[in-house]
């Protein structure tokens, strides 16, 4: 019989920042001219993600072409991961026709199950994706069922 896993990951992602990622495309569009301006989390982009089971690994790939190695950030916090950093342009003193790509600070949270440890975390850069994988933390635990009793007899 095959088994069948809960997705312990549903809703983890940090809604906060696609909802920012959101307005900011509704309100802008894609060529807004906030490369001029200060970029702050609120105006931040979001690079994409895929999360997945690896075995009993969370495996996290984000994209982050262009980006380069020493300019990602990967903290760990009270049960929350951040990927950060900055993607910059290489040409100046360009007239864009189409401006499609996001340039500037990036900023990526995500909550990760109870019980993991900074130990646990490891991450690699290869070919513009940068991969954290969390030992066991595809692993969780099902929800006890909790007798309720009457009181009354």
């Amino acid at each position: 019989m095959s088994e069948q896993r809960r997705n312990p990951f549903r809703g983890f992602l940090d809604m906060a920042s696609e909802m920012n990622r959101m307005r900011y495309i509704g309100s802008y569009g894609q060529d807004s001219g906030q490369e001029d301006r200060e970029r702050t989390h609120a105006t931040a982009w979001v690079p994409t993600a895929d999360v997945f089971a690896r075995g009993r690994d969370l495996v996290i790939r984000m994209e982050l072409a262009g980006v380069a190695p020493q300019d990602i950030d990967v903290s760990f916090h009270e049960n929350t991961l951040t990927v950060s950093g900055e993607r910059g342009r290489d040409v100046d003193e360009v007239s864009f026709y189409v401006h499609e790509r996001f340039y500037g600070v990036f900023r990526r949270s995500m909550t990760l199950p109870a019980g993991v440890d900074e130990d646990d975390i490891t991450a690699e850069f290869d070919n513009g994706l940068v991969e954290i994988t969390v030992k066991g933390g595809a692993v969780s635990s099902e929800p006890r069922r909790i007798e309720v009793r009457n009181r009354a007899g």
